[in-house]
């Protein structure tokens, strides 16, 4: 028999290797978890080949604009240009139809934003309804619910009477108008720019703060997809945006605005090959490209190019699918200009 000295020895003989073997496995796993990741890092699997599980898409919907024949000069802070996966995804957006119920959703979301239910038909589709107790209007397309907002401030100028509110609650302001009729996208979540306006004989300018501002514009952007972002045709207005003033008066908090969205189903993707980076930069040089802004860009001299990123084109116009492109900007002088990025293969005619 054990005597108790000697279990004492083999319990505490037990127990130091168990430890030992404790921190030999945790030693072990850490040192397998570094060595599979280096080998990750060092030779990376190859990614699947692009699905292009939707064919051939149609070209991107920029409008028509002009173009000025500039000399490009590529100046970023990498000293070049800058690496790009060799794939994408492609959303798809689905189609909006008409069905007899669609005039009277459309009556409803009238009635919940404070518009008369009985609107002026404008053509088939576009209907205009009267706010019951201010001179606003709301005009709406009951096949794709895009929408703007107007506002006679000639009428009635008491929305100019008090200093708008801050950026943070005209953009709560915008999407508690939006929630009410329930239509705020679950993806509206973006970043939000904002504009201070003054109001003159002439109309509404930019103004230089916002106590110097009769009312403030906010603009609301789509989220980011797959961490790239979502840009318009203007990279600094949204398709939804709405002007707000300092009145808490819900018929006159919104006086203005346009509603431009169309959904992405993130569930239906593809991927597809895309340009490489020299490859979309050979596209700029040769003209082949949108401008998205002018800024400052002159034809006789340089537009040095300090920024290259990939992003989303959101067109704000129906369209088939959510479609990645190349952003070029020369941050000095305020020029964007986009490059479709998938490769032309995979455009139709």
């Amino acid at each position: 028999m054990l005597t108790l000295t000697q279990a004492s020895v083999t319990a505490r003989k037990s127990i130091r290797y168990s430890l030992y073997f404790i921190v030999f496995l945790i030693v072990g796993r850490i040192f397998l978890d570094s060595t599979v990741a280096l080998y990750k890092k060092l030779f990376p699997p190859e990614a699947p080949a692009p699905t292009v599980a939707f064919g051939k898409l149609p070209s991107l919907p920029f409008p028509e604009r002009a173009k000025l024949s500039l000399n490009f000069v590529l100046e970023t802070p990498e000293g070049g240009l800058p690496t790009m996966p060799d794939q994408a995804k492609v959303y798809f957006m689905p189609k909006l139809s008409a069905n007899l119920l669609s005039l009277d959703f459309t009556k409803q979301k009238a009635r919940s934003l404070g518009y008369n239910e009985e609107p002026v038909q404008i053509d088939d589709s576009t209907f205009e309804f009267s706010h019951k107790t201010t001179p606003s209007k709301f005009k709406t397309d009951i096949i794709t619910g895009a929408f703007s907002i107007s506002y006679d401030l000639i009428a009635d100028p008491t929305p100019l009477a008090v200093t708008p509110p801050s950026p943070e609650i005209a953009s709560s302001t915008a999407k508690s108008f939006l929630e009410s009729a329930d239509s705020f996208p679950a993806d509206l979540i973006g970043p939000t720019n904002y504009e201070f306006l003054k109001h003159l004989a002439s109309g509404l300018i930019p103004a230089t703060s916002l106590s110097d501002s009769n009312l403030i514009k906010t603009h609301m952007f789509r989220k980011s997809y797959d961490d790239l972002p979502s840009l318009t045709s203007s990279p600094n207005e949204a398709n939804v945006w709405f002007i707000v003033s300092g009145l808490r008066d819900r018929g006159r908090s919104v006086i203005a605005g346009e509603f431009h969205y169309f959904p992405v189903d993130e569930e239906q993707l593809a991927t597809y090959p895309i340009k490489t980076s020299d490859q979309a930069w050979t596209e700029l040089t040769n003209g082949n490209y949108f401008t998205a802004s002018f800024g400052s860009a002159k034809p006789e001299t340089q537009t040095k190019i300090r920024r290259v990123y990939l992003a989303y084109y959101d067109p704000g116009v129906p369209t088939d699918f959510f479609q990645p492109i190349y952003v070029f900007e020369a941050t000095d002088k305020n020029f964007v200009g986009y490059v479709p990025a998938v490769t032309s293969d995979y455009y139709g005619e």
